[in-house]
């Protein structure tokens, strides 16, 4: 069994209070910070940007794993990770999952790619071996508070035969019991 981690979003937190939300996260259990970067394009919602980042580095050492739902990563990765980022996480769907992941490996972080409920676990098979990570979406991204898509529970076990060490991680609609779906896989 391999250990779970807990990566808090801050997406509902305080932005008036972001540092020490992100901090409170930590101290309630967690263990990497994730920040939900969305561009009003790749999904209908707009939130945080690289100077955001930039300013809750200075208030915090925590890991930041940054998950990108913009349509053009290739623009803005340069800025996430010298704005801070420790994972950058792009989306196959945005057509640039190679050129994504050596950028993100040039700077020195830790590359992963999503994939949306409707996207296959295969789309990820060409990366596995360069990747540290698959992010595996478990509502459609763009809002919080959705619901858990069960249908997404065999991509996990798909991408884990494929890579049994690589690390992966779901997104949306987690609870107390779609953690424990999860955690079974």
């Amino acid at each position: 069994m391999r250990p779970v981690k807990i990566l808090p979003s801050i997406l509902a937190a305080d932005f008036t209070n972001l540092g020490a939300d992100a901090q409170a996260a930590m101290q309630a259990g967690g263990d990497i910070v994730h920040i939900d970067i969305m561009d009003g394009h790749f999904v209908p919602n707009i939130t945080l940007g690289a100077p955001i980042i930039k300013c809750l580095r200075k208030a915090t050492g925590l890991c930041f794993d940054v998950h990108l739902m913009i349509s053009d990563p290739l623009r803005f990765i340069d800025d996430f990770a010298d704005a801070g980022a420790d994972i950058i996480t792009v989306h196959t769907e945005c057509g640039c999952p190679a050129e994504s992941i050596k950028k993100i490996k040039e700077h020195g972080k830790s590359a992963a790619l999503s994939i949306k409920p409707a996207t296959s676990a295969e789309a990820v098979y060409p990366y596995l071996n360069e990747l540290d990570m698959v992010l595996v979406m478990t509502v459609e991204p763009g809002f919080g508070g959705q619901k858990f898509i069960e249908t997404t529970l065999p991509k996990i076990v798909q991408i884990r035969k494929r890579n049994p060490e690589i690390d992966i991680q779901v997104d949306g609609g987690i609870n107390r019991d779609t953690a424990k779906l999860c955690k079974e896989l």
